[in-house]
């Protein structure tokens, strides 16, 4: 069993940023996503790094996010990471990381439903 734990969420104007951190109770040897809620809307993808076992990563992104968001992970540290630029109000959820063992296929990996390990969940809020 792995547990995940998110950070970093909270209050930030439109345009600022913040950093979000998916800490893994262990090393997890398969991809790792990041998923957001907003009110009243289903649980939508954000981005996975796809984990590969010669360390070449790939990352995708929604289009929605494509080029304000980036995604990375440190090994040492068993932590995902979520930098998020330029943020709109319609950034505002609850953002959830998600994890497997072992490696999909793009887009498979974008659906939540081949995801066994979830975090709680944190708030980000972007306001006017």
């Amino acid at each position: 069993q792995v547990q995940l734990v998110e950070s970093g969420g909270g209050l930030v104007q439109a345009g600022g940023s913040l950093r979000l951190s998916c800490a893994a109770s262990r090393l997890l040897l398969g991809d790792i996503a990041w998923f957001r809620q907003a009110p009243g809307k289903d649980r939508e993808f954000v981005s996975v790094i796809q984990w590969s076992p010669f360390n070449r990563n790939s990352v995708s992104y929604a289009d929605s996010v494509k080029g304000r968001f980036t995604s990375s992970k440190d090994n040492a540290k068993n932590t995902v990471y979520l930098q998020m630029n330029s943020l709109k109000l319609e950034d505002t959820a609850v953002y959830y990381c998600a994890g497997r063992m072992g490696a999909c296929r793009f887009p498979e990996c974008s659906s939540e439903n081949v995801y066994a390990y979830w975090g709680q969940g944190t708030q980000v809020t972007v306001s006017t």
